[in-house]
């Protein structure tokens, strides 16, 4: 892999503490959600996965969409990650809902999301490691 660019953060005292990125943009505290016990005051890791996974996957589409000729700038994804327990440990799931702009056939918008899901890095370093369903509304 040729490296475009590289992402640093930091995170101290694991859910109950602060995440912060090597440029300083990001600095948040960190909580457990309020389903886990926690207090729920600060964001947690599969608020940030869902954050990123959403970002990045509505980039994934906007590569594949111009490359189509199809103007999906108004698309929108929303990423639910679900932390679950599997076996003695735990595990993720996602599901991906994608929003498309009015006007694009059911076929066109079904293919460009299948392409995004092929271009998408998170999407790359989930499969077969996590279920991935994709959703188009």
């Amino acid at each position: 892999m040729d490296a475009l660019y590289t992402a640093v953060a930091t995170a101290t005292h694991g859910r109950a503490g602060r995440a912060v990125t090597s440029d300083g943009k990001l600095d948040l505290g960190l909580s457990m959600p309020v389903e886990l016990g926690g207090d729920g005051v600060g964001t947690n890791p599969e608020q940030l996965f869902a954050s990123g996974y959403a970002a990045c996957f509505g980039g994934a589409l906007g590569v594949v969409g111009r490359a189509a000729k199809v103007d999906v700038s108004d698309a929108a994804v929303t990423a639910e990650v679900v932390l679950g327990k599997q076996g003695e440990g735990f595990a993720l799931a996602v599901t991906l809902r994608v929003e498309l702009p009015e006007g694009i056939e059911e076929e066109t918008g079904r293919k460009l999301v299948e392409q995004a899901h092929q271009v998408c890095p998170y999407s790359n370093a989930t499969r077969g490691n996590i279920p991935v369903d994709l959703v188009i509304e």
